[in-house]
């Protein structure tokens, strides 16, 4: 039998108080929509998800603290022995808010920001204050202990400001810095051709990555969107090896990823459909929150139904049907691209990562 997913990412409503150009959402609501899954139902959820293991229980949206039922539903979750993240834009916390998510059990919150500073995260959040209130709700969460972790959705506007993203995280005491590559669907597809990095500048981010996390091993760094960087990876550390200058990561971060399994440590590039799932406000089951592809729809059939019996799902579980260069590729196991951009570039979640410059036939970074 397939393994139980790792990560359920669960979106939560469609409402939110923002309006992100990135969003994965092609429509953002203000309000909570009659298509929202309803406590009772999100309740089922949970206990479905039980059955088959116990992933990391991600509340995502939209905006989740739109729900008034959000944190009784994660307080549900934990009881029932599910680790529960929340994904939020953070605007809406503040110090009693802060408590009750940590009363609810809540194991790590992410606060969103797509730059180092107002006026760029202002503007690709589309509300005027929303850094400044992220801000307040970061530090709001940590004063009362809460685990936050930053992440930033990369893109031109911002690919020069990684470096104050990082100081960001610093100051903010942040336990990790995950950045995210724009994938080209929902709202994102009006932004694609201006705003869309092109492999090049991929394969500079990726580096850079790398380069942070072997260098600040006391921030937690990872790449989404982004199952390359595990080809970069592998190809970095067998340099290092063959010029002698590979050396043991320290013992701080070898407890850091350890330490944090449920909520940390990869495995392997694109886990879409693997050790991730999305499910919508509907009720949808997605491979990834990227790519909008029904696998089934758990207000007709049981998650553990869809999730070990859906074609779709066995699809994205079979490298030797990857296309393209990827499927050519000696890091096809390691990586398998990212299927959402596949899809969103072609229309086929089996062809070739389109913004990836390795060929895998000479075996080098084509620049």
């Amino acid at each position: 039998m397939y393994p139980a997913p790792r990560l359920v990412f669960w979106e939560t409503t469609a409402g939110c108080n923002l309006k992100c150009i990135h969003c994965r959402r092609i429509i953002i609501a203000d309000k909570l929509t009659p298509q929202d899954l309803s406590t009772a139902e999100a309740f089922q959820m949970v206990n479905e998800l039980v059955e088959v293991g116990n992933p990391v229980l991600v509340l995502s949206g939209g905006e989740p603290l739109f729900r008034p039922d959000i944190l009784e539903i994660a307080e549900y979750a934990t009881i029932r022995g599910l680790p529960v993240a929340l994904a939020t834009n953070g605007t809406m916390i503040d110090d009693a808010v802060a408590q009750d998510i940590k009363d609810a059990g809540v194991k790590r919150v992410s606060i969103s920001f797509d730059g180092a500073d107002a006026r760029t995260h202002d503007a690709f959040r589309g509300i005027e204050g929303s850094f400044d209130a992220a801000i307040r709700g970061f530090r709001a969460l940590r004063n009362v202990g809460v685990p936050v972790q930053i992440n930033t959705t990369v893109a031109k506007h911002n690919q020069a400001q990684l470096e104050g993203v990082y100081k960001l995280a610093v100051d903010l005491d942040a336990v990790g810095l995950h950045l995210f590559l724009l994938v080209p669907v929902g709202c994102g597809v009006e932004i694609a051709a201006d705003q869309m990095i092109n492999a090049s500048e991929y394969e500079w981010v990726l580096n850079w990555l790398y380069d942070m996390e072997r260098e600040h091993p006391d921030m937690q760094f990872k790449a989404t969107c982004a199952p390359h960087y595990f080809r970069v990876m592998n190809q970095r550390r067998a340099e290092e090896r063959r010029n002698g200058t590979s050396r043991e990561l320290p013992e701080s971060y070898q407890r850091q990823v350890h330490g944090h399994p449920h909520m940390h440590a990869a495995t392997k590039g694109c886990l879409a459909g693997t050790g991730v799932i999305f499910i919508s406000h509907r009720g949808e089951v997605f491979p990834c929150g990227y790519l909008p592809l029904e696998a089934g729809n758990i207000r007709q059939q049981s998650f553990g139904e869809i999730w070990y019996h859906s074609k779709l799902l066995r699809d994205f579980r079979d490298v030797d049907l990857l296309e393209g260069k990827c499927g050519e590729c000696n890091f096809r196991i390691l990586c398998s691209g990212c299927r959402a951009r596949a899809y969103g570039t072609t229309g086929n979640y089996l062809a070739e990562e389109p913004f990836c410059a390795y060929d895998p036939v000479t075996k080098t970074i084509q620049l």
